[in-house]
C-alpha cells in the first residue's frame, strides 16, 4: 500500500509517462530524429566514407561492413544512386549488388520501423481525402504488389515510400520482400555503372547508363501524364451563386 505522500509523485509519473508515450509525443520524437539526421548528412557527408573503403578490411567482412553502412545512411537521407555506384567501384558488380540490395533492405527497415513505431499512431487519423484514402486502401489491401510497383518506379523517392508504408497497414515481410526483389533492376544498373566507370565506352557501362536515363525518362513522362490525368479527373471548383432578391 503507498503512502500517502508518495501518491502525488507515483500519479505524477504515471502522467508523465502516458504524455511521453503517446502518439503525438513519438511523432515529435521521428521528427527530430530525421532533422538529426539529415543536417549530419548536410554537415558530414557520410557517402563519402562509406565510398573511401575500408583498407585493413578485405572480403566478406568489407561488404558485409559496407552494407550495414549503406543501410544507415538510405535511412539517413543520402541518395541511393550514389551509394550504388561506390558498391560497384569498391566491390564489383559480384560484390556490390549483393551489398547494395542488402543496405537498400536494411535501411528501408529502419525507416519502415521507426515510421510504425514512432509515426503510424499519430497520422493515421489524419488520412481524410480521397487521394490519401485511396493511397492507404492500396498499401493496406494490396502490400506486397503495390510496393512492388513502386521500388520499380524510379520516380517515387525511396525514404517518402519507406515512411508512406510505415503509416499505412503494410505488413513487414511483404514490405521487405517487395523492397528486396523490387530495387534489383535499378540498383543493378547503377552498381554496373560504378564498377566500370573507367571504362566509359564499354557496353556495359553504356547499357547500364541507357537504363538509368531510359527509367528515368519514363518516370518522368509517366508522372507528367498522372498528373494531367488527376488534373482533369479534378472537379472544377463551383461559382458561389448570389441569391436572388426576394420581390
Amino acid at each position: 500500500m503507498l503512502d500517502p505522500v508518495d501518491r502525488p509523485s507515483a500519479g505524477l509519473t504515471v502522467r508523465c509517462t502516458r504524455v511521453l508515450l503517446s502518439p503525438w509525443s513519438r511523432l515529435s520524437l521521428l521528427v527530430l530524429l530525421l532533422a538529426c539526421a539529415g543536417t549530419a548528412v548536410l554537415v558530414y557527408e557520410p557517402q563519402r566514407f562509406v565510398s573511401a573503403g575500408w583498407p585493413q578490411l578485405s572480403g566478406g567482412a568489407a561488404v558485409v561492413l559496407f552494407a550495414a553502412a549503406y543501410g544507415v545512411c538510405t535511412a539517413a537521407f543520402v541518395p541511393r544512386p550514389l551509394l550504388n555506384l561506390a558498391a560497384g567501384a569498391l566491390f564489383g558488380t559480384q560484390l556490390g549488388l549483393p551489398a547494395a540490395i542488402a543496405g537498400t533492405v536494411l535501411g528501408a527497415g529502419i525507416a519502415f520501423g521507426l515510421g510504425r513505431f514512432l509515426g503510424q499512431d499519430a497520422l493515421r487519423p489524419l488520412l481524410r481525402g480521397r487521394w490519401l484514402t485511396a493511397a492507404d486502401g492500396q498499401l493496406s489491401r494490396h502490400g506486397f504488389r503495390s510496393m512492388m510497383a513502386v521500388r520499380l518506379f524510379p520516380g517515387i523517392p525511396f525514404v517518402a515510400a519507406n515512411y508512406c508504408a510505415a503509416v499505412s497497414k503494410m505488413g513487414w515481410p511483404p514490405f521487405l520482400l517487395a523492397t528486396g526483389i523490387g530495387c534489383v533492376p535499378n540498383t543493378a544498373a547503377y552498381v554496373i555503372a560504378g564498377s566500370e566507370a573507367g571504362s566509359p565506352t564499354s557496353p556495359a557501362f553504356l547499357l547500364a547508363m541507357g537504363f538509368i536515363v531510359l527509367t528515368g525518362a519514363g518516370a518522368g513522362v509517366l508522372a507528367w501524364f498522372k498528373r494531367h490525368r488527376l488534373r482533369a479527373a479534378s472537379p472544377a471548383p463551383t461559382e458561389a451563386r448570389v441569391p436572388e432578391p426576394v420581390a
